[in-house]
């Protein structure tokens, strides 16, 4: 008999997995803080739940997907959280809460004769909706191997480590870098707008070079070029996945100054731009610079 799924936090990233669970078969529940997206589910099939732990005990397996360390402990630790289900023998968090988190969350599940799997995700709406993600799991190699088929609908699967957090740890390393390109290349566009350059014939040679990356291959032609800003992703979730970074570097006694340069610009940008789309970021630079990168984008058409 196959696993009852349940579904925690279909948000940005979430409602296009849970989506993509749906139209694969698996008989969904679900819970969210907002009732607009329960509604929503249940139209499309899903059972709605009152609470985490209502679906934990309707449901085998639960994924969940939330924004910061904090609700994560609450949504499985709480009162009324996934923790106190019945029914829920495994948790998969697909959030990114760091390692400190995980580690934490997975030795009181244990303790409960749970399981938690730390599986957080890679490649933004997009590869949600496409199920393209990159999962990187950590937790018991048997359980990987039995969720296996279930987490290949949302994307290509990696197997990390046994070890709870370790998952999280691939997941904040991947993450610097992301939030490192797209600081840069936002950089060194205006410094070529400002020489005389045009952003879009930068990108089209960049992509052609050595410093092709996932900001220049991605997220600028989609975002910033042609001034949307909405790549899907906030300033405030980037700014908080370098942060937990550095915590874990600090811990283990590095001290790595161009990933706290980086902190800190992420840091300008949330507080003299907001917490807007994290591909304002290039905003920032612009102000900084006194050039406008997308007008030589305009001007190239």
């Amino acid at each position: 008999m196959a696993d009852t799924i349940g579904f925690v936090g279909i948000g940005n990233m979430g409602a296009p997995m849970a989506t993509r669970l749906l139209e694969a078969g698996h008989e969904l529940v679900v819970f969210d803080a907002y009732d607009d997206a329960l509604s929503g589910f249940a139209t499309k099939g899903a059972v709605a739940a009152s609470s985490p732990s209502d679906v934990a005990d309707k449901a085998d397996v639960v994924l969940i997907s939330l924004p910061t360390p904090e609700i994560v402990r609450e949504v499985v630790l709480g009162k009324s959280g996934l923790a106190a289900g019945s029914r829920c023998r495994t948790i998969i968090d697909l959030s990114t809460t760091g390692p400190h988190t995980a580690s934490e969350v997975g030795a009181a599940l244990q303790a409960r004769g749970k399981i938690w799997m730390d599986a957080p995700v890679s490649g933004g709406v997009g590869g949600a909706k496409a199920g393209t993600l990159a999962v990187m799991v950590s937790g018991p190699r048997s359980e990987y191997d039995h969720l296996l088929p279930l987490l290949h609908v949302i994307g290509k699967v990696f197997f990390v480590s046994e070890i709870a957090g370790q998952g999280q740890t691939m997941k904040i390393v991947n993450n610097l870098l992301s939030g490192a390109a797209l600081v840069l290349t936002a950089e060194a566009l205006a410094m070529g707008v400002k020489a005389g350059l045009k952003a879009e014939t930068m990108i089209d040679v960049i992509n052609a070079s050595s410093g092709r990356n996932s900001a220049t291959a991605d997220k600028f032609p989609k975002a910033v070029l042609n001034g949307d800003f909405n790549y899907g992703f906030s300033t405030k979730l980037m700014f908080k996945d370098i942060n937990l970074f550095i915590e874990k570097a600090e811990e283990m006694g590095l001290s790595l100054r161009t990933a706290a340069a980086i902190r800190q610009l992420w840091f300008e940008t949330l507080n003299e731009i907001g917490d807007k789309d994290f591909t304002t970021v290039a905003q920032l630079v612009e102000r900084r610079a006194g050039v406008e990168i997308r007008q030589s984008a305009e001007a190239a058409e």
